[in-house]
């Protein structure tokens, strides 16, 4: 029987690279990120869900692409080049003006949002690209908005990171974010919803699947059962079915190109 093919995780194929943004939108961004594709025949790409937004100039479209659940599979030529800007948890409620929970799964023209200042601001990158100038040109058009979007959500933001620390002990991130922030059981899933796109406890699972793989680049050595242990999971057997169900491959395939 032939091997099941499977897409190349995000990042593991051609060239990626993150840099941090300039000073004025750090308070905004987390970063700014490049990846280019090999040219030839494309592999189909696996994004895998990481709790975040981010804006994308992509094959001469400024896009947002909003949280997964489940691994994302965007349709890319070969050598294709993409450019993005990864928002800070709890900044793009203000930038985009919808909660997230509207934008789950999606990855749709920013000027579905902005409009007419979208559509300049694509203008802008478009006549940028031709000179391969188009980073600078985006954050520089990222910096003038900064004046007319609010900080960031520091109760998000407080959300996020709490959860993101407890990932890795099995039960005790939503009780640890309703005692630290005094918020309502009510309140978080608002919050979260807004802010996020989906629950805590969802997010939970997501960014314990991001310390799966932090585990599992920075132990070349360890097995799927002591990753599974040291991320808080019930068992090897729980794992195999969150990256499954989260990445849409199997646990070898998955360590294996995180590893490759």
């Amino acid at each position: 029987m032939q091997e099941r093919e499977y897409p190349a995780l995000a990042g593991a194929v051609g060239q990626y690279s993150e840099t941090r943004p300039r000073q004025e939108l750090r308070e905004h961004f987390q970063c700014m990120w490049t990846s280019v594709l090999p040219a030839g025949q494309a592999p189909e790409v696996a994004v895998v869900p990481d709790g975040c937004v981010d804006l994308l100039w992509s094959a001469g479209r400024l896009l947002v692409v909003g949280p997964d659940i489940t691994a994302a599979r965007p349709q890319l030529a070969p050598g294709a080049a993409v450019l993005g800007a990864r928002f800070q948890p709890g900044a793009a409620l203000h930038w985009l003006g919808v909660p997230m929970s509207d934008l789950v799964g999606r990855k749709l023209d920013l000027a579905d949002l902005w409009g007419p200042r979208a559509q300049a601001m694509a203008g802008q990158l478009a006549e940028a690209e031709a000179n391969g100038r188009q980073a600078a040109v985006f954050q520089s058009e990222l910096a003038k908005r900064i004046p007319l979007v609010a900080p960031p959500s520091q109760e998000a933001a407080a959300i996020f990171a709490l959860v993101q620390a407890s990932a890795g002990t099995a039960g005790e991130a939503i009780p640890l974010v309703l005692r630290h922030l005094g918020l309502s059981e009510r309140t978080l899933r608002r919050r979260s919803h807004e802010h996020f796109g989906y629950g805590a406890k969802t997010l939970e699972r997501i960014l314990r699947f991001q310390r799966v793989l932090s585990l599992a680049r920075a132990s070349p050595e360890a097995g799927l059962a002591a990753i599974a242990a040291d991320a808080g999971y019930a068992d090897q057997a729980h794992l195999s079915r969150e990256i499954q169900s989260l990445a849409g491959m199997t646990a070898k395939v998955l360590l294996g190109q995180v590893r490759a």
